[in-house]
This record gives structure tokens, sequence and C-alpha cells, in this order.
């Protein structure tokens, strides 16, 4: 597993990461707090807080280096 905070801050913003992210097999999940979500699910992104980074949890073995590419312009600083 492969953990990073993500920044969707606008609804362009989740609209264009689930569009990234749902090419990929691996699973994909947002943890704010104690809610974890689909990460690949548009309606579960608005039901969190999007105005803080989120923790974004990656579970693949491989493709790693290109989902991290893909997610790369929505890292948090």
């Amino acid at each position: 597993m492969t953990t990073v905070k993500v920044s969707l801050n606008s609804i362009d913003k989740v609209k264009a990461f689930v569009n990234d992210i749902s090419g990929y097999k691996a699973d994909f999940d947002l943890v704010a707090g104690r809610y974890v979500i689909d990460a690949k699910s548009i309606m579960g992104i608005f039901s969190l807080d999007i105005s803080k980074p989120i923790q974004l949890n990656i579970y693949a073995d491989d493709d790693i280096d290109s989902i991290m590419e893909a997610v790369k312009p929505y890292l948090a600083e």
C-alpha cells in the first residue's frame, strides 16, 4: 500500500481525479478522519470535506509508477 496526501478542493479537480484513476485496476481509498471512501466514487468524495488535503491509499502491486504519475497533479504540498 502506498499513501499520499491529495488536494481535491474543486468540483473540476474531483471529476478529473476520478477520471484519471478509474482506468486502473488498483483499489483507491480516501481517508478523512474516521471515514474511508472509494476514491473512484464521485458521490463518495463529495461526502467528505474537500477543503483540506485528504489521505489517499493506493493498493497496487504493479503499475505504481504509472499511478503516481497520474495522481501527481493532485498531490498536496
